[in-house]
Order: C-alpha cells, then structure tokens, then sequence
C-alpha cells in the first residue's frame, strides 16, 4: 500500500473536484492521469461523489481520494467506494484516529499550531494546510514549518495556476491541491487537458 508521502510526491498538484455528474467521471480522470495528475481528490460534497470515486477508481493508473471527509462515516462509505487516500479539511482526534487504525493514507487539514501539535501527538506529520490563501498564504506556512520542521504539507485554498509555484518552492510544501483544474460546471476536457498539463511541468 501506498505511503501519503508516496501520494504526495505523485505529481505537484492534486486536481480538487467537485463533481456532480457522474458521466463524465471516467473521461475527466482519463484525461488527468494522461495529462501527469494521477492523483485525484473528489471531495464529497455532491450527492454523486462516492459513485464517481468508485467510477474514477476503475480508470488505470489512477489514484482517487475522498476529500471533505468530516467523520468515521465518511472514511467507511469512502474506504467502500474505492479511495486510496482519505483527505480532511480539518483535523479531529476521532477522525484521525480512525484513518490511522485503517492505515489508509490519510492528509488532515491544519490552520494553526495547535493543529499540528495535536497530529504529531497522533504520530502525523503531513498535512493539508486550509485555507491556504485564507489564512495568510506563503508567510503564514513559512512560519508554522520554522518549529515543526519535520512536517510536510499541502497547501489548498485560493492557490491559482499563477501561484502555485511560489509555494511549490517551499521545502515544507510536497504539492498543492487546486482547484483550478477543473472549475466549477461544465466539463470541457480540452481546457481540462491544457491545464492539468501546464500544473504537471510546475514540478521540474
């Protein structure tokens, strides 16, 4: 099984979906994983998430997580769905310790400190740091990662095609989340192709 520090280093950017029409599960994810985005977070926030997570699953070199998973009910229906990372946009004790009994490669949201303190008692030190832009962008987690220099993250949150390198540029930062691959509405899988390859060439 996959480490999240295998995930994370899959490509720079993790495309974040929010996806409703299960249709287009497959196609979207063909044309990531072809793109150089093999790692594909779906968060639940639409009905359809879980069945286009196992839809998604089915495509070949393809690795598919859940993202907006609030509770241990969310990781089971996830876990039975097919995702092979769980992602979280905050970190709870409950949540967390339910992913780690799991072992399924598990990025829980941090904001500040305490956040963190609280997951390196859990034995965690990657994490997603949300909402990225929101909470003061690159000089916020340039001064969270001085005294936790053993953690790694994933900033998500307002990061655009324009900004992602900066943060990329960090040492503590392994990849970013963005949204921005696949906005919102219609599915245009030219456009989608366009921009999951310019966000994979953000790595070299």
């Amino acid at each position: 099984m996959m480490t999240i520090d295998d995930i994370m280093v899959k490509a720079p950017v993790i495309p974040v979906l929010v996806m409703d029409d299960i249709t287009m599960a497959e196609p979207v994810a063909r044309t990531l994983v072809k793109a150089g985005l093999p790692v594909i977070e779906v968060t639940l926030r639409t009905p359809a998430a879980l069945d286009i997570i196992e839809a998604m699953s089915k495509v070949e070199g393809a690795i598919i997580g859940a993202g907006t998973v609030l509770n241990e009910t969310d990781l089971k229906n996830s876990m039975e769905a097919g995702a092979q990372f769980i992602v979280a946009p905050g970190l709870t004790e409950p949540l967390s310790k339910a992913a780690i009994a799991q072992k399924i490669p598990y990025l829980p949201g941090i904001s500040n400190p305490s956040d963190i303190m609280r997951g390196l008692a859990l034995g965690l030190t990657r994490f997603k740091f949300f909402p990225a832009e929101a909470l003061g962008g690159i000089p916020t987690l340039k001064a969270f990662s001085a005294p936790f220099h053993n953690c790694r993250f994933c900033p998500t949150g307002g990061i655009t095609a324009a900004s992602a390198k900066d943060w990329l540029a960090l040492n503590a930062v392994l990849c970013v989340g963005g949204s921005w691959i696949l906005p919102s509405g219609t599915v245009d899988l030219n456009e989608l192709r366009k921009r999951a390859e310019q966000a994979a060439q953000l790595g070299n």
